[in-house]
Formats: C-alpha cells, structure tokens, sequence
C-alpha cells in the first residue's frame, strides 16, 4: 500500500519499550507512523511538520506539558482525532481529559483488538465533527465508508485506507457491490453506486450511466455515446447527456 493512503498517526509516549512495541503494531496494522514524541514540545513540533490523521498520546508524560496540555497545544494548531493511551483513572484527570474532547481511551497495557477499536472509534467521532457526513454499514454493523473533508476513509479488514477524492478517476457499479478506480489501484465496496454518491456529493462527481459516475476532471474526450478517462472508454447514456454537458462552460 502507498504511504500516502496509509493513515498518518503520531505517537506520543515517553516510555521507550511501550513506544517501540505501540508504533510496531500500528505498522503491522498498516498505518504510518509519523514519529514518536517522548516530550509534549517536540509532539508539538512533529505535529507541524508530518501529515498527521490522528494521535496516540500518553496522558502522563516527561516534561512541561503532560499529555492533556500537549494535545490542547496541538489542537490549537488544527482539529484531529485523538486516543488518550493511561492507566489513570481518577476523576480529576479524567475531566481534564474530556475538555480536549477526546475520540476514544485505551488502557495501559493495550490489547491489539482495543487498539483496532479505539482507532475505528477516533475516525467515526472525527466525521462526527466536521461535520457529519453519513455513513453506510457493513453485514456486521460497522461503518465502510466515511469521509473527513476531502479524504475518504475505507475499512479494509482491520484498518482504514485514507483515499484522496482528488484521485478518484471513476466508479463502477456491480450490483450491489460498486468498484473505486484510481490511477493507482482499485478499491471494491459492498455499497451501491447511488448510496457512494449521496454520501461524497461532490460537484464535480457526475453520473453518466447507471453503472458509471465519473471525476469530470479526469475526461479526456468524449462523444455522444462514450467517456474517455485515460485508457477506459465508458458509455454516456442518453438520460445523463444533458447533466454531462452542463459540467461545461460554454463561452
């Protein structure tokens, strides 16, 4: 998987054995992990220099800030989810921590299926704020698409693939099953082609056929009957022409 679907996390934990075996986990999960922050300053400082999609972060740590005052310096900066790693839970800290609106807690130790939860948790309460966008569910009741400004979020076994919408070229219906194609891979999603339009609802995401909607800025050249979006030649039906056209500026 290119890195830049990979999902960008930043660890913050001063306990080098614990920072180690964590940042290992989330790499064999799939994630990147952008670097590993002991003090809450040079969280701070990786935090803008690294893409970073959501942060793992010791409520007790060294330094000048604990973990609490170093995710409030970060969101000052910008908005991410947060998962709060402790093994305090006296109430003081805990209304502490809630102020920073955490997405999720995970328990000292961690256990790898909490880990896979509280992450699944973080993404889903981050749409929850930004703001909400609807999401569809799988057989099992768990969300397959979501989507955070102008990524989309897709739950691939254990984790989230971060997919830019930029990149989409294309998606194909299959019955009730609709295909992503991007320049650089294909992605396949138990949902139907309607259900993924309604949810994106981006302007320039335009329905050609029933099976196909198109980036309209990926068109190279068409026809009346066909779309050419690099190698693939896809049907322009009659009844989507006219919405087609209007993508347009006729001068």
């Amino acid at each position: 998987m290119k890195t830049a679907e990979r999902m960008h996390i930043l660890v913050v934990e001063d306990e080098p054995i614990l920072a180690m075996d964590l940042s290992d986990s989330l790499e064999e999960e799939g994630y990147c992990v952008v670097g590993v922050a002991t003090n809450g300053h040079k969280a701070l400082d990786l935090f803008r220099s690294q893409p970073v999609d959501l942060v793992l972060c010791d409520v007790m740590i060294k330094g000048d800030w604990d973990g609490i005052e170093t995710i409030r310096q970060l969101m000052a900066e910008r908005p991410v989810p947060v998962i709060y790693l402790t093994a305090l839970t006296d109430t003081d800290t805990l209304e502490r921590a809630k102020q920073t609106y955490p997405a999720a807690y995970l328990n000292k130790p961690y256990q790898l299926p909490s880990l896979r939860t509280a992450i699944e948790l973080a993404i889903h309460n981050a749409t929850m704020r930004t703001p909400p966008t609807p999401t569809e569910r799988d057989g099992n009741g768990r969300e397959t698409l979501l989507q955070i400004n102008n990524y989309l979020y897709i739950k691939q076994n254990y984790q989230f693939i971060r997919i830019n919408l930029n990149d989409l070229l294309y998606l194909e219906a299959d019955n009730t099953y609709t295909k992503l194609v991007t320049s650089g891979r294909k992605y396949m999603l138990r949902l139907t082609l309607s259900s993924i339009l309604e949810r994106i609802s981006q302007p320039w995401l335009v329905r050609i056929h029933r099976s196909y909607a198109i980036n309209i800025n990926s068109v190279e050249s068409f026809n009346d009957v066909e779309v050419s979006i690099g190698p693939q030649l896809l049907p322009l039906s009659r009844s989507c022409k006219d919405d087609f056209m209007r993508q347009f500026l006729y001068r």
